[in-house]
């Protein structure tokens, strides 16, 4: 070999890297340099410290839920010993939930909160659809006024007295109806939907509409199911809003036959109030095998077990539904 070329890789002569020298720091090269620092692999303190972070916030999390059920399941002697919350379970028992049944006036209250919230999402989400169909269309018909009333419903409201004076003119107090009708769209979840809808690809609708498909098939047929991740996140959102509710019930509806869970939970529980128009056969939520804090804990159960049980099928479609659906568009 000639003096002065360059030794090839794997040859006798090539060049041995020559080692640091004493005192020096030899930088250490990632695995990957194209990679961004904050893609690399964590250090194991890192990851140690995030466990510890996650678990806390589980922790902190949980205790109340674990609180409320193991008081909702105690009597009134665990109670009385635990001075409050029960934390550690002590002499189980279901007395509060067979009173709750018994009286009537909860279980009636849940049946309320079931068909508001079925009804009231299943119209809602329907709604919606609809409204951000018409309004992913540049070209559609009022386009641009339409949607500047659904933005403006996003910052002006009319105020509680004409709500009260529209809902009582339309006759709907004292009517389920009135909890369901005043919410009916969200200009929120219109806006998410109709930016979801303006995302999918044109050439599929244009394809569609060659191959003699109109708006309603279209829309049925191509957009609806293309678009289940951003309508289950917003059924969600509407389910959640019709089941927590309780300020509508509370100015439109005078019957306590016809109030839904949450506006028990108010008022018997947080309030303390006995409950009224019970008959004499029915079991107060002051009288009977447990009283008070037992009782009052297995109403939030109730209030709270639907939500719970409905919420992680839908939590996986909020990435895709409501962050995809919020920026493209």
């Amino acid at each position: 070999m000639s003096t002065g070329s360059v030794p090839t890789l794997g040859s006798a002569e090539a060049p041995i890297t020559p080692a640091p020298e004493p005192g020096t720091v030899r930088r250490v090269r990632r695995r990957n340099p194209n990679r961004p620092v904050y893609q690399e692999e964590p250090k194991a303190i890192t990851k140690i410290s995030k466990g510890v972070l996650l678990t806390i916030i589980v922790l902190t999390v949980i205790f109340p839920l674990w609180s409320i059920i193991i008081t909702s399941f105690s009597t009134n002697a665990a109670v009385t010993r635990a001075g409050g919350m029960v934390v550690l379970p002590d002499e189980l028992t279901i007395a509060a939930y067979r009173q709750i049944i018994a009286g009537g006036i909860v279980t009636r209250a849940v049946g309320v909160s079931v068909f508001v919230t079925g009804v009231g999402t299943l119209l809602s989400t329907t709604l919606t659809i609809l409204a951000a169909w018409g309004l992913s269309k540049p070209t559609s018909f009022g386009h641009r006024p339409i949607l500047f009333i659904f933005l403006m419903t996003m910052f002006f409201g009319a105020g509680m007295i004409p709500s009260y004076l529209l809902i009582s003119n339309l006759g709907l107090l004292n009517s389920l109806w009135a909890l369901i009708l005043p919410g009916a769209v969200s200009a929120f979840n219109v806006l998410i939907t109709r930016n979801f809808f303006m995302a999918i690809e044109p050439a599929i609708i244009e394809a569609a509409r060659i191959d003699g498909a109109g708006e309603w098939r279209i829309l049925s047929t191509i957009v609806v199911p293309l678009s289940r991740a951003v309508i289950a996140v917003v059924a969600l959102f509407y389910g959640v809003g019709y089941w927590n509710a309780f300020f509508n019930a509370m100015l439109y509806i005078n019957d306590n036959t016809k109030w839904p869970l949450q506006l028990v939970l108010r008022s018997y529980v947080l309030q303390g109030q006995a409950m009224p128009g019970a008959d004499p056969g029915q079991i107060d939520i002051r009288e009977g095998q447990v009283t008070g804090l037992p009782i009052q804990m297995a109403v939030v159960v109730l209030a709270l077990v639907p939500i719970l049980m409905i919420y992680p099928f839908v939590q996986r479609h909020f990435t895709k539904g409501v962050i995809f659906g919020a920026v493209k568009g």
